[in-house]
């Protein structure tokens, strides 16, 4: 139990027949963590996230927003798993893509896929403040993959950092990192 406020959360998984794919009839559905609010209404709770950080400044286009954020969420899933060791655990079925179960202690990044892929995104207005939170990722040992642009587009020709992503963190951790930011 979890407390909230004045509600009692009551965890409980839901039963999914293959328990290393999330995945069923291509909802992201079984095999994640519920909460029971004491009002009887289910939420959904991610073990992990992901949080984006948008330069809101650069006042891009949202399709550049879109393909920026995506960039990032790439990169920053790709490095974690490399950062871990599971480049090769990755596994295509006709469910979805997969983290195999290596017989491995649970990290925020397998929550992360075997429970669901929540993504945040948020925002700064300036490059120091993207990078400020760049650099304090780094010092705490967490994955910040940051963007920059080619400026093809939109920048003028000028190479722009345009937004980062963290690798899939737990809610404390990412919180000390983005957890004063306003959603973009």
């Amino acid at each position: 139990m979890l407390g909230y406020g004045d509600h009692a959360i009551k965890l409980h998984s839901k039963w999914d027949p293959n328990p290393f794919c999330r995945r069923n009839g291509g909802h992201a559905i079984s095999d994640c963590v519920y909460a029971a609010l004491s009002g009887g209404r289910e939420i959904f709770m991610y073990r992990a996230k992901m949080m984006i950080v948008m330069r809101r400044d650069l006042k891009m286009r949202k399709g550049k927003i879109a393909a920026q954020a995506g960039h990032a969420a790439i990169e920053a899933v790709l490095t974690a798993l490399h950062k871990e060791g599971r480049t090769g655990d990755l596994e295509m079925t006709s469910e979805g893509m997969c983290l195999k179960d290596a017989d491995r202690e649970a990290t925020p990044l397998s929550d992360w896929f075997r429970y669901g892929c929540a993504k945040v995104c948020v925002y700064v207005d300036s490059e120091e403040a993207l990078l400020a939170i760049a650099q304090k990722a780094e010092e705490m040992g967490v994955i910040a993959a940051v963007i920059t642009d080619a400026g093809m587009t939109e920048f003028h020709g000028v190479p722009t950092k345009t937004c980062l992503a963290l690798e899939p963190l737990p809610t404390e951790i990412a919180d000390q990192l983005t957890g004063g930011l306003p959603l973009y």
